[in-house]
């Protein structure tokens, strides 16, 4: 069931969303070559207990504050003290924050040093088609009209492997709620895009195939041919007439 938001609930969601735009802000900068992704995760999950939140993937009992996701990583890496960040990596910082009952949901990609011209550019594509995404979702039109501007950007103009066995979804009083956002074509339940909706758009573009494999650890998503995985995402409410990204860094 899709949960149609009320303006005191997306007021709610907005200042959580504002929070974690202020925590990337702060803190995108300062993950570098040479940190463990436990050290990551602490800076983050200090920053977001300092503030009043508490981590919202804790609902979903996932070992860590942030899903760290390094090259052919696709999503849900978790941190560890044995995990290095090396020059050259792509680094998917996926977070989100329970701020009085409220959940944003947003995720930040970041290249670390000197990174291979291909990482770079998908990189933007990835960035592309989280902007077609947001384009795309306004009132009136469909949740496939979200799913093939991506795949027409990742796919259709540069061959790369869009995952489909993970996508977009609600979000905003639970971490995961309907309807599901995929990111290509598919069949099934298309709904309209109304006022109210507050959904997490998340493009996860590989460079290579868009078939995925579990890690042992049981959370970690990873390309089944090894390559690299870029993962971009905002939060955004549905108004008559606009479309708000809750997560936007500049906000202000």
């Amino acid at each position: 069931m899709i949960r149609l938001k009320t303006i005191e609930q997306i007021d709610g969601i907005r200042k959580a969303c504002h929070l974690t735009a202020d925590m990337f802000n702060e803190l995108l900068p300062k993950v570098k070559a040479g940190m463990s992704t436990k050290d990551v995760d602490t800076m983050f999950y200090n920053f977001i207990t300092k503030h009043g939140g508490k981590p919202a993937w804790h609902r979903e009992n996932f070992p860590g504050s942030v899903c760290i996701s390094i090259n052919n990583e696709i999503i849900h890496g978790v941190p560890s003290k044995k995990r290095f960040i090396e020059e050259g990596d792509l680094v998917s910082l996926d977070v989100g924050i329970d701020l009085d009952g409220y959940i944003s949901d947003s995720t930040h990609s970041v290249l670390i040093g000197n990174v291979d011209a291909e990482v770079k550019k998908l990189h933007e594509v990835t960035k592309q088609c989280l902007q077609a995404a947001i384009d795309a979702c306004v009132n009136g039109n469909r949740i496939k009209d979200i799913s093939n501007a991506v795949f027409d950007i990742a796919w259709g103009e540069h061959e790369y492997g869009v995952v489909y066995e993970y996508c977009g979804h609600g979000v905003g009083l639970d971490v995961h709620e309907d309807p599901s956002v995929p990111n290509c074509p598919f069949r099934g339940m298309n709904p309209r895009i109304k006022p109210g909706m507050v959904l997490a758009l998340e493009p996860m573009i590989n460079i290579g195939t868009d078939e995925t494999e579990l890690a042992a650890n049981g959370w970690t998503v990873l390309t089944a041919d090894g390559s690299v995985s870029c993962h971009e995402e905002h939060t955004v409410a549905i108004f008559e007439d606009h479309t708000e990204v809750l997560t936007d860094l500049n906000y202000k």
